[in-house]
């Protein structure tokens, strides 16, 4: 494939922003600890004083996933994605004060928006915010987030998950269908927003 579009594709995708302070770190769900454990650090190193992870069960099997990764260490009979990355957070030294929880959502517009409820309801008023997800997922959350709190100034703070990274996903089927996954998601879950924003 052309650098160009490589490069063109990589730098849509694999979003990526400097932490900075925050009001809240937001977690879409999934089954990495890599994750929750990046989060638990921006928290200790004093980036949010508050932490949302967001996820319920699968929408394609209708329970969590399984842990993919240190099941040693996090082995619990995990219901929901929210609760497996609260006890990653807990046991990273997250206190469970600074932690709110969402465990409704099924896929990632409802991370976004089902966290709009929950930071509504605890009359939180959220002008920056860091988003911690997949670094392939990366481009698809900040769209998101923008759309759930469009006052709020939103950052990614990515992590690279399934041997994927913005280096070498071109270099494996697995990193390619993933990566042109989200590029199209990008495109297609958008165009109702897209269409409402444009007034068409």
């Amino acid at each position: 494939m052309n650098n160009k579009i490589i490069n063109d594709i990589t730098n849509y995708i694999f979003v990526e922003d400097k932490p900075e302070k925050v009001d809240i770190i937001f977690m879409p769900g999934s089954s990495d600890p890599t994750i929750p454990e990046k989060a638990s650090q921006l928290y200790k190193d004093g980036y949010s004083p508050l932490l949302l992870p967001s996820g319920g069960v699968s929408v394609k099997s209708s329970k969590f996933g399984g842990v993919k990764i240190k099941q040693d260490l996090y082995n619990k009979d995990y219901q929901s994605d929210c609760e497996f990355y609260s006890d990653v957070l807990i046991k990273n030294g997250v206190p469970k004060s600074s932690i709110l929880y969402e465990d409704k959502s099924g896929h990632t517009r409802d991370n976004a928006f089902f966290s709009r409820i929950v930071t509504d309801e605890n009359k939180l008023s959220i002008k920056t915010a860091i988003v911690c997800c997949k670094s392939f997922h990366a481009r698809r959350c900040l769209m998101l987030y923008q759309l759930a709190f469009p006052e709020a100034k939103i950052l990614i703070v990515p992590v690279d998950c399934y041997g994927i990274s913005r280096d070498n996903w071109f270099k494996q089927e697995y990193g390619i269908d993933r990566t042109l996954g989200e590029l199209a998601r990008c495109g297609n879950q958008f165009v109702g927003d897209i269409k409402k924003y444009l007034s068409i």
